[in-house]
């Protein structure tokens, strides 16, 4: 999945599964705001808890890194900050955020995925559920056929819930 979106990111190609292989992040990086390694996602927390993957960008992450001072930063990502956010607000971590953007955050302990984008879908995110209850999301469509979604499956594939 992550090599055929290789376009979107030609900085930096990772991926992670979860020590129960329930969940799967990739990311291809695009290296604007941080340049370093610090940057590279799928990206965790400081307790190893939360995981994420970001597309987009957050505008007053700034702002919201400084309200945020006491999280362990580790780089000078939006990405960090929005996973910051989320450790400390949860899902109310969307009402502080001014951008465009498509995340995913995989809780280890309670095995749980939050997935959002922005209000206005400028980043989108893909789903399928498959009949199996298995999820696949993906910021681009062909993403989901790389993982071996059926072209007619992939077309009910939503954008939003």
């Amino acid at each position: 999945m992550v090599g055929v979106q290789h376009h979107r990111g030609p900085d930096d190609t990772c991926t992670w599964i979860s020590p129960d292989g329930l969940a799967g992040l990739g990311q291809n990086r695009l290296s604007i705001i941080d340049l370093s390694s610090a940057g590279r996602q799928p990206m965790a927390d400081s307790s190893g808890r939360y995981w994420i993957t970001f597309n987009g960008e957050v505008y007053n992450y700034l702002e919201l890194r400084q309200e945020l001072a006491d999280y362990p930063y580790k780089s000078h990502t939006d990405t960090e900050v929005v996973l910051a956010a989320f450790v400390r607000w949860g899902a109310s971590c969307l009402d502080k955020f001014i951008g465009m953007f498509a995340f995913l955050v995989w809780d280890t302990q309670t095995r749980t995925l939050f997935a959002a984008r922005d209000r206005f879908g400028v980043k989108p995110l893909y789903w399928h559920q498959s009949s199996n209850g298995s999820l696949t999301l993906a910021s681009e469509i062909k993403t989901l056929f790389a993982a071996g979604i059926p072209v007619r499956a992939a077309a009910r594939a939503r954008t939003s819930w």
